[in-house]
């Protein structure tokens, strides 16, 4: 069912004139639900119409959402949403990086504020001052797609290929990058909306995006518009309002459209193939499993997934690195304690995540991405096997396992030290393989799949590797390759490393939680050390 929806561009603090006029015009029209773009409020917003925003005096007649614009949101607005209350009755604040979907079914991703580019890595630590990292924008490119793009920045060059040319006063007063064009051709919204810095009003031409894969009959068409403030001085257009069925694409290219003007940049970073709605559990940092009935709700998409960066409660105090198309995170009740390979020189336990940021159960199923994806997981992998190897003077080695199932939620790859000494003399091997055989899995073979794009089956792989001053370097990759009759345990990797490491009390991640400041402490540990051989630095 379609959904009518009003937008409107910054308010600027004109809020009883704003919402009385959108109650005489819901009234007549009886729309969905409204977005602000830009600014709600003022640089210098008087209190008493604060207060009386929030003692719901000045009524909102619809559901509204806003975002941060280029202004600080007032304190007393700050206070209310820090607590997760609605500022008002009907007033919705997205925070400024965040994924909703609407009563309606209508999903929008929102990325307020402009761009700080004083910091070089790592994402925004609150949600209501009027900046944003390069880092925000990205773990945004994991939501996939939206049906609305909000944002307060332009993308950069949005306007080639375009009949509709701004004026040179037009263009320099628009904050454009490329982080927020990277972020539209990855997402792909139906609707992008951004805030018109003067009083000018733009809309440009629909544009297409590529395909998916070359066999792909998807259409995926974005429309770009920036209204200018209500009630500015030129009466340049300030509302616009439109009906949307949720996720529907169109059957055809609207007349008039013109390629994507970001072809070059959605070129290198294509959307992936979408999930598989079958899956029924979620490994969360290799700990228990919950198995899902069919009766019950579905998979959680990247809005709620415990390993997508998009999910805006996800901890984010824990990921040590963000390439472009993965990350590294220290998992949530590690195997080893930060104590366990103190003797070797490991000052912190050193079990990581290298997870991709597409919301895939498989890294096969990101389609033309999927290789690119993998050589980065690789090299991440690679540069950790380096740095444990250095930190300990060989010492110690590691596994690195994966479950590739596409019953699964998002594919991630599990990463752990352990003594070389234990992988020299074969018993790590001999360990994976003894547990296969007592849990009647099928056989380990050693093989190289790489992305695994070609692979038919299910697959449990395993990589052992170490680097001693007596044998130099040992790199072995098994794989158990199994059918959707197998009832695999997700356990499996951790269950056996544990055993090899004497640290069977320590199987179920819930039992090991850790404090929040002994998490950042391993973290901060981890990334010093991890500093040399950190390409995301570069």
């Amino acid at each position: 069912m379609a959904a009518k929806i009003i937008v409107l561009g910054s308010v600027n603090g004109k809020l009883e004139s704003v919402f009385q006029k959108l109650a005489t015009l819901h009234q007549k029209q009886n729309f969905s639900f409204a977005i602000v773009t830009g600014n709600l409020f003022s640089a210098d917003q008087d209190d008493d119409t604060i207060s009386r925003l929030l003692n719901g005096e000045i009524q909102v007649p619809l559901s509204t959402y806003f975002t941060v614009g280029t202004t600080p949101l007032p304190d007393q607005v700050v206070e209310r949403v820090e607590k997760g209350e609605d500022v008002c009755e009907n007033l919705h604040f997205l925070g400024k990086r965040s994924i909703t979907k609407t009563s309606d079914g209508i999903r929008i991703v929102a990325l307020g504020g402009i761009l700080d580019k004083t910091i070089i890595g790592g994402q925004s630590k609150e949600q209501h001052l009027p900046l944003h990292t390069a880092d925000d924008a990205k773990v945004l490119r994991g939501a996939n797609a939206t049906d609305i793009l909000l944002t307060a920045c332009w993308p950069s060059n949005v306007w080639t290929n375009s009949s509709k040319s701004l004026t040179p006063e037009e263009k320099s007063s628009v904050a454009s990058t490329d982080e927020i064009a990277d972020l539209c051709a990855t997402l792909k919204p139906r609707y992008h909306f951004a805030m018109s810095p003067s009083d000018f009003f733009y809309e440009r031409e629909p544009f297409f995006h590529p395909p998916s894969s070359p066999d792909s009959d998807q259409k995926f068409v974005t429309r770009f518009i920036s209204l200018a403030p209500f009630g500015n001085a030129a009466k340049a257009k300030a509302m616009y309002a439109f009906n949307l069925v949720p996720g529907e694409l169109p059957s055809a290219i609207p007349p008039g459209s013109t390629a994507s003007p970001f072809v070059v940049r959605t070129n290198q970073r294509k959307r992936p193939v979408p999930t598989d709605d079958r899956a029924n559990g979620h490994d969360h940092h290799g700990g228990r499993r919950t198995r899902r009935r069919k009766d019950r709700s579905p998979p959680p998409g990247p809005d709620r997934c415990f390993f997508c960066l998009s999910n805006t409660n996800v901890d984010t105090h824990m990921v040590c690195a963000i390439g472009d198309d993965s990350y590294v995170t220290t998992a949530k009740g590690p195997l080893p304690s930060s104590d366990t390979f103190a003797s070797s020189g490991l000052s912190f336990p050193g079990h990581q995540l290298i997870i991709p940021l597409p919301h895939e159960p498989t890294i096969r199923s990101m389609g033309e991405d999927a290789h690119k994806t993998y050589q980065e997981m690789v090299r991440f992998k690679e540069s950790m096997q380096a740095m444990v190897a250095t930190q300990s003077k060989f010492k110690l080695g590691a596994v690195t396992f994966e479950i590739s199932r596409q019953s699964g939620i998002h594919v991630h790859w599990q990463f752990v030290p352990i003594p070389s000494e234990l992988i020299r003399k074969g018993l790590v091997e001999a360990g994976f393989k003894v547990e296969a055989e007592n849990r009647q899995l099928p056989p380990f073979q050693e093989a190289s799949l790489e992305s695994g794009i070609d692979e038919t089956s299910d697959f449990f792989r395993l990589w052992i590797w170490s680097d001693d001053s007596d044998t130099g370097i040992q790199s072995k990759e098994l794989v158990m390759r199994f059918d959707s009759n197998v009832r695999f345990d997700l356990q499996f990797g951790r269950r056996v490393v544990a055993k090899l490491l004497g640290l069977e009390d320590r199987l179920y991640w819930q039992d090991v939680v850790q404090s929040v400041a002994d998490e950042t402490q391993d973290v901060e540990k981890f990334k010093e050390a991890f500093k040399p051989w950190d390409f995301t630095l570069a």
